[in-house]
């Protein structure tokens, strides 16, 4: 191969890997895609012909550029990030989470609305080192600070996401029996069945942008979220099951064309948070191919 190459041959090899890291740190595909390709920019500006370990080299350069996109997003301090739900990723049920490098090691979207609650260096310390295994040497260096600084931000980052990540831990069977028993109570209109589905501090994420389904909410409480029975009851009746980031989801088809996507986290047989996404234009953007029929 032509030394010439090597750069371009070398991104190819860990693309998937930084758009994965990416996506974690954005919680946005379109984003993520737009700092592997600032990635790819530096990479045609800088001569690496001294760079030993290319996967490190990368994975630095595009920790800097999300760095950046979220010290900018935090500056703007959007209005209707409470009820923003992450850009989720959607698999079939019977899909091996496993060869798809943006669900190895799989992020729920629980954990990512807690991740985006975060600031910006917390996230990147957290995200690099506990998701991805990358040293707190070269995390410090990133963030312009020292090793022990870096390690007590994954620290702190760690305390404020605890228990966002155990709802992916239970028996993926049970879990599916709980979300479907919920759908049922919601065809129903079964408001008692669906508070013996709920954890008393449930939270309902609805993020329907300009769509039929909103203005988007953010609820709180099992009797607040049961109360939206009659809302849940048209989209369960269209709902089909799917992985949404690797766990327990459904997608909402009607004529063809997506409604909404809901992702549903379980702990201990009950249902702690709910997230729809029901904005049109951004279901849009998923790729849902595969799964309309």
């Amino acid at each position: 191969m032509d030394s010439t190459d090597w750069p371009a041959e070398a991104f190819r090899a860990h693309r998937a890997h930084l758009r994965a890291v990416a996506y974690r740190m954005l919680g946005s595909l379109t984003e993520a895609d737009d700092a592997v390709q600032e990635t790819w920019l530096r990479l045609t500006k800088t001569d690496v012909a001294d760079v030993r370990n290319m996967r490190a080299w990368l994975t630095t350069v595009t920790s800097r550029v999300c760095l950046d996109m979220l010290r900018a997003r935090a500056a703007r301090r959007e209005d209707l990030l409470g009820a923003h739900v992450p850009d989720p990723i959607v698999t079939p049920v019977d899909d091996d989470p496993e060869q798809h490098a943006l669900l190895a090691d799989s992020v729920g979207l629980a954990l990512l609305v807690v991740l985006d609650t975060l600031p910006p260096a917390e996230r990147l310390a957290f995200v690099l080192h506990d998701i991805f295994a990358v040293p707190f040497a070269q995390i410090g260096s990133i963030l312009g600070r020292s090793p022990a600084a870096a390690k007590q931000l994954a620290s702190r980052a760690r305390h404020r996401l605890r228990g966002a990540s155990a709802a992916g831990a239970a028996d993926p069977a049970r879990q599916r029996a709980v979300a479907d028993a919920f759908l049922a109570a919601s065809r129903g209109d079964d408001f008692a069945g669906l508070l013996a589905l709920l954890d008393p501090d449930v939270v309902l994420r609805a993020d329907a942008g300009t769509g039929p389904f909103g203005p988007s909410q953010l609820i709180r409480g099992a009797s607040e979220v049961a109360a939206q029975a009659s809302r849940f009851a048209g989209l369960a009746r269209f709902a089909h099951p799917v992985l949404v980031n690797g766990t327990l989801g459904y997608l909402v088809v009607t004529r063809g064309q997506p409604l909404a996507l809901i992702g549903i986290a379980v702990r201990d047989d009950k249902i702690t948070e709910i997230d729809i996404l029901a904005d049109p234009q951004r279901l849009g953007r998923l790729d849902l191919t595969g799964l309309i029929g």
